[in-house]
């Protein structure tokens, strides 16, 4: 039998709810009376957590007692949830009982984590709509966040312990690990930045508050990413490439933080909220900005995937953050899968970066697009035929296209100074027809470049300890090589 949390007004009405448990279902709704909360004494916090609710983060604390030690034991869990009490509580069982156990009462919070040994239960409280709870509870905990979508929420949730003292006192700092997860003086506002490292969760990081809505769109969003893949196994979903680095990933990840945590807004929409609601897969797209030296030129690093998904982590973050030690602002294109959209994603974004050159600080002259495999494509594409072709204003076109990995034949006569590299060993990009193509580029009085590398396959990246190390010093002395003097 299943025993659930029922929260009521009178024991009689509590026995009947028992009652109504008997059978595998969960207990209905039970008309109550209503009236302000019974006010709880104020509580010791012991640590912070986070309640993940698909997409949505809620912070809350763990109480200095007992029953929320033994509690804190436990996490992380992930666990289905049930309506304990429709307009009032949801509700998760537990695997077994608190073996430390404080004194239960009827007085509760709004947000208020409250534990049921009988179940053994935890309710989430997430309106103060019942004057008291008469099953007997121990509160373990507090919601800080606005917990009202746990009314309508009915997917998995999963509770983490969030190790940082920061959070709860605002001041100081303390060096910790969790789940390969590294601490140290982080604060709402800055401070010091959090430390990934190749052990940390994936998800550790889509989640982490400074990056807000957009830190899904760090991982491709179109693929299925595990609970337990960690940066150091990120190329485990990055299909079709090779030589992913996980100091690199790491380096990235950290990046990125540090940016957001120090204040500079990092990543961009290039679509308006009445555009993605027309098209909600405009949800999954816009720009990181990789800042190099203020009014200088900048660079669109575009990943591949196919079509199918954004491989941005191994084919364009790495190229973006090169280019801005460089001095060049770097932006990386996070688009929708498929040739056309990833095309016009692309053009929104040339003319996003034109129209708001002053506020981002870049220079739009002999700017440069750069991809590889899908990637490239789109930059060959957008150099070839124009940001008009793909439904915005005819912008200028680059001043250079940068070009990895991709068996694109194509030639129009119209393509800007394009350098291009591939491996001899690529298997979905034939070398030869990327020889080819830089040979008709070149008999039409344009400037091009191509270096091949023995024995790579597809997806090097930046091909750091291979061959191809050095290819885009190279690529970036291209370009500056075919920007108007």
């Amino acid at each position: 039998m299943v025993k659930r949390i029922l929260i009521f007004l009178s024991m009689g009405l509590f026995a009947l709810g028992m009652a109504g448990c008997s059978s595998s279902s969960h207990a209905g709704s039970v008309s109550v009376q209503t009236g302000p909360a019974e006010e709880l004494p104020e509580q010791e916090v012991m640590c912070a957590i986070r309640i993940r609710l698909g997409d949505t983060v809620l912070d809350g604390v763990l109480y200095d007692n007992s029953t929320a030690q033994g509690f804190a034991e436990m996490l992380p869990i992930t666990t289905e949830t049930w309506h304990a009490a429709p307009g009032f509580a949801r509700a998760f069982d537990l695997t077994e009982q608190i073996e430390q156990k404080g004194t239960p009462g009827y007085g509760y919070e709004p947000g208020s984590l409250a534990y049921w040994d009988e179940g053994p239960s935890i309710a989430m409280i997430y309106e103060a709509s019942r004057r008291e709870t008469v099953v007997p509870v121990v509160p373990i905990g507090k919601m800080t966040s606005d917990a009202s979508m746990l009314e309508e929420y009915e997917d998995i949730i999963t509770i983490e312990l969030v190790e940082d003292e920061e959070s709860l006192s605002g001041t100081g700092g303390t060096l910790t690990e969790n789940s390969g997860e590294v601490i140290e003086n982080e604060g709402v506002a800055g401070g010091n930045e959090t430390v990934f490292t190749a052990d940390t969760k994936v998800w550790d990081v889509i989640h982490d508050p400074v990056f807000g809505d957009y830190g899904r769109l760090i991982f491709p969003a179109d693929r299925s990413i595990s609970d337990s893949l960690t940066l150091g196994d990120v190329g485990n979903i990055l299909t079709w490439y090779s030589y992913v680095s996980p100091d690199r990933t790491v380096e990235i990840a950290n990046y990125l933080r540090e940016q957001a945590a120090s204040g500079e807004q990092i990543f961009y929409d290039i679509y308006t909220e009445e555009e993605k609601a027309a098209d909600p897969a405009k949800e999954d797209t816009g720009l990181f900005f990789f800042r190099g030296t203020p009014g200088e030129k900048f660079a669109v690093t575009n990943a591949g995937g196919g079509f199918v998904y954004v491989a941005a982590m191994h084919d364009s973050f790495p190229h973006a953050l090169e280019l801005s030690k460089k001095g060049y602002n770097a932006f990386a294109l996070i688009y929708r899968p498929g040739a056309q959209t990833a095309c016009e994603d692309l053009a929104r974004a040339i003319a996003f970066i034109h129209e708001n050159a002053e506020e981002l600080g870049v220079d739009v002259s002999d700017y440069s697009l750069w991809g590889g495999s899908a990637g490239a494509r789109m930059a060959a594409w957008i150099g070839s035929y124009g940001t008009a072709a793909f439904g915005e204003v005819d912008y200028p076109k680059p001043g250079a296209v940068i070009m990895q990995y991709t068996g694109l034949s194509e030639v129009t006569g119209a393509e800007p100074p394009t350098y291009a590299c591939v491996g001899t060993s690529d298997g979905i990009a034939y070398y030869g027809i990327m020889e080819e193509r830089i040979s008709r580029i070149q008999a039409q009085g344009t400037n091009a470049e191509i270096e091949v590398f023995e024995g790579l396959p597809h997806g090097f990246g930046l091909g750091e300890g291979t061959v191809a190390e050095g290819w885009f010093d190279n690529a970036v002395q291209f370009w500056e090589d075919n920007m108007e003097k």
